[in-house]
């Protein structure tokens, strides 16, 4: 896999007749409109889920095709992942409710992992500080 040096934009153009491609959950669900011009509104959060799902669907299993941020996932589960990979013998990995790269070393390592396994952080970028902490990368 090729590490991309640019950063990328898309736009995304797509029709829809009698359905509802971004429901506002504040809203009932019901359509996000601009009210201006009463065009529709589909926000990068819900296209964002669309390509995760894609991705899911399509390559479902494949390495470095995972999905950080899944419908009921624990993330923290996946940033202890990483801590395994890197700490194989460590018994604090999965006693720990808190864990902390131990140099600017590890922690390369452990934002690597992460962006070596799964797509949308590698796509999207990631805040991955919780209480087993990763770091971050941006999209």
């Amino acid at each position: 896999m090729t590490a991309l040096t640019n950063r990328y934009d898309l736009v995304l153009i797509f029709d829809v007749k009698n359905g509802n491609p971004n429901g506002d959950p504040d809203a009932g669900n019901l359509p996000r409109l601009d009210p201006e011009t009463n065009h529709g509104l589909v926000t990068d959060v819900c296209l964002k889920r669309k390509i995760r799902n894609y991705v899911e669907l399509a390559h479902a299993g494949e390495d470095g095709r995972h999905i950080y941020v899944e419908e009921g996932a624990i993330l923290n589960d996946k940033h202890r992942q990483a801590y395994r990979a890197l700490r194989p013998e460590d018994p604090k990995v999965d006693k720990d409710a808190k864990l902390n790269p131990k140099s600017d070393e590890e922690a390369a390592r452990l934002r690597q992992f992460m962006c070596d396994n799964f797509f949308d952080v590698r796509t999207f970028g990631a805040v991955m500080s919780t209480g087993v902490n990763c770091g971050q990368v941006r999209g």
